[in-house]
């Protein structure tokens, strides 16, 4: 018979539970460094695998179809979808030249190399004078980023080759584009057209995730600055808005006057160019005339442009059109921009929020107005279009244009600002660039008009006299 007592027993127990508080404190411990360090290893796997280059890589692409692709809002070709499962390689040649070679699945498809091409013209690049201010310069590479810009080559360019395949493309293939989409870094686009009635049509269209460290490497290349100082801005959109802009250091104002300018609200709203083609991204009903645009009666979306760069009407974006409800006036500036010899001029279209009666202003500055195409409004697509931003391509340009004028070194600037100077997030008010040119018929009318988010469709007309 056992002599233990039941007041030994009961601090047996205790002290037994107290080691086995302690075990699990020290497990609960233990579990927590293995996850810990399991997540960190996952990050270090992760930023490894994203950030990996090398001098030629397989990058996967993505093909679309039609049925996945309702809003595809491209001309397509009889020929669409009749040449695709393509494989791409981008091969480095230098620190910023590169190759990107289209490959063949099957034996009718051609194998298609678009050669030696400069990316200092494709990778954003801040302009020298827009490094001495901070807002300046993330605006610059945010703006640039986020902006469209879409390259082309004609088919019998030096830097194209074709090979292979039943005879098709080698003989009606007419273009290549090369386009870095308006979304964050990497992704970009293939397109490759032909001609049907005289029309430029899509018969094939890819999209891939240009290899991130190569992207990184070119960046820090022609910048001379870490990436990681502006990585997060370039691969996820963090907004900007509120920064001061100090358009002082861009150009220096010569002289200004106001100038007579005409915006007619019943003026029925002008369709052509992509805007002619992207009805279907408008998700909005009975807009005829750009009062409908301002007046608080309709509801306005646009289909969104998402990755890897397709639009999506199942995901509406919308506008604060508010906050240029109102026009007030125009204002004409000659200027010395920063960079280039020349003078040249600057349009200031100042709005009324209506909802808070607030000044905003837009900017479209570093133009020598006299050398725009003269044009027809029907024509206005042909004009000087263009995105906002500091240091930006136009969004559709040959690449024989482009390397004649490199962005970064362009006097070419457009804003829009509050009435403290800050910078307004345009993509969200829905507002994506203008296209400006002279009157076919009288050379000193200058016509301006603001493009939708994403081009959709025009949204305002001023008719400015330069007299």
């Amino acid at each position: 018979m056992s002599n233990t007592s039941a007041v030994q027993k009961v601090k047996r127990s205790s002290l037994l539970g107290k080691a086995n508080l302690r075990v699990t404190k020290k497990q609960i411990l233990f579990s927590s460094l293995v996850v810990f360090l399991g997540l960190i290893s996952v990050g270090a796997f992760w930023f490894t695998s994203r950030y990996r280059f090398d001098n030629q890589m397989s990058v996967k692409l993505q093909e679309i179809s039609n049925t996945e692709y309702p809003e595809n809002p491209a001309s397509l070709a009889k020929s669409f979808q009749r040449y695709s499962s393509r494989k791409l390689t981008v091969v480095k040649r230098d620190n910023t030249h590169f190759d990107f070679v289209l490959e063949p699945t099957n034996k009718k498809t051609a194998k298609i190399v678009v050669k030696n091409v400069d990316l200092t013209l494709l990778v954003p690049k801040a302009p020298e004078w827009v490094k001495k201010d901070k807002g300046l310069e993330v605006i610059a590479l945010t703006d640039r980023e986020w902006n469209r810009q879409q390259i082309s080559f004609p088919a019998n360019s030096k830097h194209i080759e074709i090979s292979g395949g039943d005879g098709f493309e080698k003989q009606n293939l007419t273009e290549i584009a090369l386009a870095n989409n308006c979304l964050n870094a990497g992704y970009w686009e293939i397109l490759l057209f032909t001609k049907e009635d005289s029309n430029k049509s899509l018969y094939y269209q890819s999209w891939f995730t240009f290899p991130m460290g190569l992207y990184k490497n070119v960046f820090e290349n022609i910048n001379k600055m870490s990436y990681w100082k502006h990585w997060w801005r370039l691969e996820h959109w963090q907004d900007p808005s509120g920064t001061l802009v100090r358009t002082d250091l861009l150009r220096k104002v010569i002289d200004q006057k106001e100038i007579a300018t005409k915006f007619l609200p019943d003026e029925r709203i002008i369709v052509s160019g992509e805007q002619a083609r992207k009805v279907r991204t408008t998700l909005a009903t009975n807009l005829t005339t750009w009062r409908d645009f301002y007046n608080n009666e309709n509801e306005i979306k646009f289909a969104t442009f998402r990755p890897p760069g397709f639009y999506d009407s199942k995901k509406p974006w919308g506008n604060e059109y508010w906050r240029i409800g109102k026009f007030q006036k125009a204002i004409l500036r000659n200027i010395k921009p920063v960079g280039v010899e020349q003078n040249l001029q600057e349009i200031e279209l100042l709005f009324s929020d209506t909802k808070t009666g607030e000044t905003n202003k837009l900017f479209i500055s570093g133009v020598n107005l006299k050398q725009l195409p003269k044009l027809a409004v029907t024509d206005y697509s042909k004009g000087l279009y263009m995105p906002l931003g500091i240091g930006i391509p136009p969004f559709y340009q040959s690449y024989e244009e482009l390397e004649k004028n490199h962005p970064d070194k362009s006097p070419y600037f457009s804003l829009l600002l509050d009435s403290k100077d800050k910078w307004i997030d345009h993509h969200h008010l829905a507002l994506d660039g203008s296209a400006i040119h002279l009157d076919k018929d009288n050379p000193n009318l200058l016509h301006i008009y603001l493009l939708s988010y994403e081009r959709n469709t025009l949204i305002a007309h001023f008719s400015i006299n330069l007299q």
